[in-house]
């Protein structure tokens, strides 16, 4: 077999195949199978592998990193002091916002050759300034190794701290648990001053239930709280709806005795039994329908003259009757 893969590539030598007739043999191909011919040739020939290094090296997407969870008063001279140990450093600066010109939290390190920037992510948790940062590819974002699915049920949130409650005291007191991945007291912009709550990051879920499980609390002589930071990550058992309990039957029904087995209300049916709508014939349009006789005309009422003689008013207005009724008297005199 091996004499036939020499043969092979004397054959090819014999050829002499210029690297146009290479380019397009390889332009069709998808670039997944690139990938796993370049990954094979690499691993069996060490000038291909080292190619690929060089090539890989000269592109800045490798070399770049991306630090995050960074102190308020960290700058961008202690942030190179803190990964210079690894490597030459090319560019390195700390984010500030251009309205306030404070620092937002995160910054970038730019590494002059692969190698360091690889040897950095190997110890990706650095402390500066007392804080307990995070780096990983700046290529990758927060979708690095380091940021998993579940980090949401890893992260928890330490309330009720004291303000003499450093980042180094609250990770020294969970780092019991497990390891710890990032964690930090939470400190406000303007005074620098602790706002008495943090979050800690295990890399393990089992860390994080011994530390939500463990009962000790106290911490800096207070009661500390510890819960998920996310508190919809928070899986609970979905509970069954228990049955009410049994209160006999207060009301008598009708079948079996009482205190003998038998169904309560065997006499009713579910669902209940819903008469059916009229059938279409049996409904008259009252548009077709006879109309109703008209009413009867009122009966007629004639009203004898009066005997006695209309009054005068003092004023001197004849009262008579209403028009329709002249004989009517309208004031009756004394008599």
């Amino acid at each position: 077999m091996e004499e036939l893969k020499k043969r092979k590539l004397e054959e090819v030598d014999n050829d002499n195949i210029s690297e146009e007739k290479l380019r397009s043999l390889l332009q069709p191909l998808a670039k997944t199978q690139l990938l796993d011919l370049l990954a094979k040739l690499g691993s069996k020939y060490s000038y291909i592998a080292e190619e690929i290094m060089n090539t890989a090296s000269g592109d800045p997407v490798h070399r770049k990193l991306f630090v995050r969870g960074l102190a308020w008063s960290t700058t961008s001279e202690t942030l190179c002091a803190a990964f210079e140990g690894h490597g030459e450093i090319e560019e390195g600066a700390v984010i500030y916002d251009k309205i306030t010109g404070k620092t937002r939290g995160y910054g970038f390190i730019t590494y002059k050759n692969m190698k360091s920037a690889q040897e950095a992510l190997g110890a990706s948790s650095k402390y500066i300034d007392g804080r307990l940062t995070v780096c990983n590819l700046a290529c990758e974002g927060l979708s690095s190794g380091t940021i998993t699915s579940d980090q949401a049920q890893r992260k928890l949130y330490i309330g009720g701290l004291s303000p003499e409650t450093t980042t180094e005291i609250l990770l020294s007191f969970f780092s019991r648990h497990g390891e710890i991945v990032e964690g930090s007291v939470a400190y406000d912009k303007d005074t620098n001053r602790s706002r008495g709550f943090g979050f800690v990051t295990y890399k393990t879920l089992e860390a994080t239930k011994k530390a939500l499980d463990n009962p000790e609390r106290i911490l800096g002589g207070r009661n500390i709280t510890v819960k998920y930071a996310d508190t919809k990550s928070r899986t609970t058992p979905i509970q069954q709806p228990q049955a009410p309990p049994s209160l006999g039957n207060p009301y008598p029904q009708p079948g079996p005795a009482q205190g003998q087995p038998g169904p309560l209300n065997s006499h009713y049916t579910y669902p209940p039994s819903v008469p059916s709508y009229p059938s279409a014939t049996s409904y008259v349009n009252p548009s077709v329908a006879s109309t109703p006789a008209p009413y009867a005309p009122p009966p007629q009422y004639t009203y004898l003259p009066s005997s006695v003689p209309p009054t005068q008013d003092p004023v001197g207005i004849l009262l008579n009757g209403p028009m329709s009724m002249p004989s009517y008297p309208f004031h009756m005199p004394q008599q």
